[in-house]
C-alpha cells in the first residue's frame, strides 16, 4: 500500500516537472530579495540554518510541524522549491530518502548539503539500516549538523562566510549551555527512576545522553511506519509492570490512543506528548529546536516524578 501510493506521488512529481520545465518555475523568494535560497527537508533543520542563516538566506521547509517524515510523500510544490534552491539542506541517515524522485525531477543546481555528516550513530534496524536517524536528540550531535550547515551555507555563499561563522558560533554556544542546564536537571532524579516508555524507538540519544533508560516502545521501530502486533503490546504492558515505569509517552506527531491503553492497564500514566521526529508549530514553545529539547524534558521529569 505504502509502495503504490509512493509510485502515484512519484508519478504526479514527473507531471509537475514537465510542467517547470515548460514555464519555469514561479518560487524565487531568495533571488527577489537578493538573499541565498535555501531549502530544507526536515522542520530542525529549517531552525538550523534559519539561525546560522540570518538575514543572508530564505528558508523554505519541506515537512511542516508535526508531520511525520518516515512516511512522508513528497508534493508538486516539493518540487517546485527544490527546482529554484541555490542550497538543499537534507538530514541523510535514510531520514529523507523520499527525497530522491523530487531532486530527480526538479533539476536545478542546488548545492547538496547532508547535515548529519561526521555524526556518531546508533545502531539501524530493518526498517532504518542506515543507523538511528533521530541525532538531533543529543545536543551535542545538533553542534556537528549547525557546523556542517555553515559551511555548506559558506560554500554557497562565500561573502557571506564570515557571517555564518558568527552565526554558528553564537547558536552553539547557546545549544551548549542548554545541553549543560538539562544534563544538571535530570541528574536531580535518581538514576532508577529515570525510566521510560515511548512511541517509537526514537529516543535513544535523548536517552544515551542523559542517563534516562527507555524500557520499551510502543511501536518496536525506529521508524513510525510499523506496527505492533497484539504479542508486543502484551510483553510491553508485562515489562512495564515488571520494572516499574511510571509514565507511557506518546509523540506529538501520533494519535495516543494506544498509548493511553497501555498506561492504563499497566498501571503508568500516559504523559506530555513528546517531540520526537518533528517540532511543534512555530508559534509554540516546541516550534524551535531548544524550544522541543526543553519540552521533552518538561515531559519527561514531570512523568518520572509523577
Amino acid at each position: 500500500m505504502i509502495a503504490g501510493r509512493r509510485l502515484i506521488a512519484a508519478a504526479g512529481l514527473v507531471a509537475v516537472a514537465a510542467a517547470l520545465a515548460a514555464c519555469g518555475s514561479g518560487s524565487t523568494s531568495g533571488a527577489d530579495s537578493g538573499r541565498l535560497d535555501v531549502v530544507t527537508t526536515t522542520t530542525q533543520l529549517a531552525d538550523f540554518t534559519r539561525n546560522v542563516g540570518g538575514n543572508r538566506v530564505a528558508v523554505r521547509q519541506l515537512l511542516k510541524p508535526n508531520v511525520d517524515p518516515h512516511d512522508y510523500e513528497p508534493t508538486p510544490g516539493d518540487v517546485a522549491a527544490v527546482s529554484s534552491a541555490d542550497v538543499l539542506v537534507e538530514h541523510g541517515i535514510g531520514l529523507d530518502t523520499w527525497l530522491e524522485p523530487v531532486v530527480d525531477n526538479a533539476g536545478g543546481d542546488a548545492l547538496p548539503v547532508v547535515a548529519t555528516t561526521g555524526v556518531p550513530l546508533l545502531g539501524g534496524d530493518s526498517s532504518e539500516p542506515d543507523g538511528d536517524p533521530h541525532v538531533w536528540l543529543d545536543p551535542r550531535n545538533a553542534v556537528t549538523m549547525v557546523r556542517n550547515i555553515e559551511k555548506g551555507l559558506a560554500a554557497a555563499d562565500p561573502d557571506g562566510a564570515a557571517a555564518y561563522r558568527a552565526n554558528a558560533d553564537r547558536y552553539v554556544a547557546r545549544i551548549e549551555a542548554f545541553d549543560r542546564e538539562l544534563a544538571a536537571r535530570i541528574d536531580a532524579v535518581p538514576a532508577a527512576k529515570r525510566k521510560i516508555v515511548t512511541d517509537h524507538d526514537a529516543f535513544g540519544y535523548f536517552a544515551k545522553r542523559y542517563g534516562i533508560t527507555v524500557v520499551g516502545t510502543v511501536i518496536p521501530s525506529l521508524s513510525t511506519a510499523a506496527e505492533p502486533s497484539a504479542g508486543d503490546v502484551t510483553r510491553l504492558v508485562s515489562t512495564i509492570r515488571r520494572e516499574g515505569v511510571r509514565v507511557v509517552f506518546s509523540e506529538s506527531s501520533v494519535d495516543p490512543r494506544l498509548q493511553r491503553a497501555i498506561a492504563k492497564e499497566s498501571g503508568a500514566t500516559l504523559g506530555a506528548p513528546l517531540y520526537g521526529d518533528s517540532l511543534g508549530p512555530a508559534d509554540q514553545p516546541a516550534g524551535t529546536y531548544l524550544g522541543m529539547m526543553r519540552a521533552n524534558m518538561d515531559a519527561i521529569v514531570a512523568g518520572i516524578n509523577s
